[in-house]
């Protein structure tokens, strides 16, 4: 048991390290970014990791039925749902594209009511959706639109047979509700939770070995 749960914040430590990494070259890229939005065939010429955190403008076909329901996204106090398509742009890849929040109807099995163009004018941030905790099925049975508890691109794009990347445009034009706020937390922030969880580690690893030349004594 010791060695599981010091495994475990060794694990802990290490993510938080490398998610300081992550964000210094988030950071660097913003600042060296030169503030004009990309199009869409800059996203053929660049790498997915130089995309991250940078605006996008363009035009893109939606590649209709295809749409998923973010679930749980609460807004205001309203449970609701995050509406995702995936895009065709014009003269670059598909894309995954958050259109933004839009209440859940009264019951359950009731989906929203939902009145999509053929075509969008694409205006928003490009991001790497982060993956939630999952505690059983990500995508729900049945027809589109349809339900999913975490946004994985891999996924997706396996079930879609759409040729997706693993970047989302957070779309920011009037039409559903935008409320995406991108991580602000330090590097340093980050660095500092690794040193924690590093010296809970330390701390139960020695605590099991005492106990166990106690038990031996």
């Amino acid at each position: 048991m010791t060695l599981i749960v010091s495994a475990l914040l060794f694990h802990l430590a290490l993510w938080q390290w490398h998610r300081a990494s992550e964000k210094e070259a988030l950071l660097a890229r913003l600042a060296s970014h030169s503030g004009a939005p990309l199009s869409a065939k800059d996203l053929l010429a660049k790498g997915e990791d130089s995309l991250d955190g940078l605006r996008l403008n363009g035009q893109g076909d939606w590649l209709s039925p295809h749409l998923w329901l973010l679930d749980n996204q609460v807004v205001d106090g309203i449970v609701g749902y995050d509406v995702i398509i995936p895009v065709q742009t014009q003269g670059g890849p598909a894309l995954l594209v958050n259109l933004g929040w839009t209440p859940a109807p009264p019951l359950r099995n009731e989906r929203p009511a939902l009145e999509l163009p053929a075509t969008l004018a694409l205006d928003g941030l490009l991001r790497r959706p982060s993956s939630t905790l999952l505690l059983g099925e990500n995508r729900e049975p049945g027809p589109y639109p349809s339900r999913i508890q975490s946004v994985r691109p891999e996924e997706l794009r396996a079930q879609s047979a759409l040729p997706l990347g693993n970047l989302m445009l957070y779309q920011q034009t009037p039409g559903f509700r935008y409320h995406y706020v991108p991580s602000v937390m330090s590097p340093e922030r980050h660095r500092a939770y690794a040193a924690q969880w590093l010296g809970l580690a330390l701390v139960v690893l020695a605590g099991g070995i005492a106990l166990t030349r106690r038990s031996h004594a």
